[in-house]
Formats: structure tokens, sequence, C-alpha cells
């Protein structure tokens, strides 16, 4: 099954969930998409199409990737640990 692109109300809210998540509030930034002649701040408009544009030409080409049946590139899917216990070392001899 392949997945559509999402619309820029779906990608819209995803960007908010996301900069909410980590304390990012684009309410606090000019409504519209012309900058704050005071501050310089970029318009709430321009800020969101400039991440629409970001996840549907990098983020999404990305997470659709898939390793081709090359052996040497499938061990890439399953990386290692990047610290293993000694533990698990010790049982796998």
């Amino acid at each position: 099954m392949s997945l559509s692109q999402p619309t820029d109300a779906e990608l819209n809210v995803m960007i908010r969930a996301r900069l909410a998540s980590i304390g990012i509030d684009l309410e606090q930034l000019p409504a519209g998409s012309a900058p704050d002649p005071d501050t310089g701040s970029p318009g709430r408009d321009s800020v969101l199409a400039s991440l629409r544009g970001f996840m549907r030409t990098t983020v999404l080409p990305l997470s659709s990737y898939t390793f081709a049946a090359d052996a040497r590139l499938a061990q890439q899917a399953a990386p290692p640990k990047l610290y293993p216990s000694i533990d698990v070392v010790r049982e796998a001899r």
C-alpha cells in the first residue's frame, strides 16, 4: 500500500504539535507571511510554509527509503546497540 502525500492542513497540525511538544509556540510569531518590521521575526505563514517544504522534500522521502537486496546494505536496517551490555556479549560467546 502506498502512502498518499499529506495535505497542507495535516502537515500544519503535525508541525504545530511537534513544535509544541518541545516548547515552541508559533502563535508568538506575527500573523501573515511578512516579517515583523521591529524584530525581524518571520511571519507565521512563511514559517509554516518553509517547514512544510522541509517535511515534503526531506523527511517524507527519507522515511519511505528501503534498502536494496544487497546483503551488505541490509545489515544497516538493524544497527547494533550503541552500548551493548557486557552480559549480552558474554552470552553470545
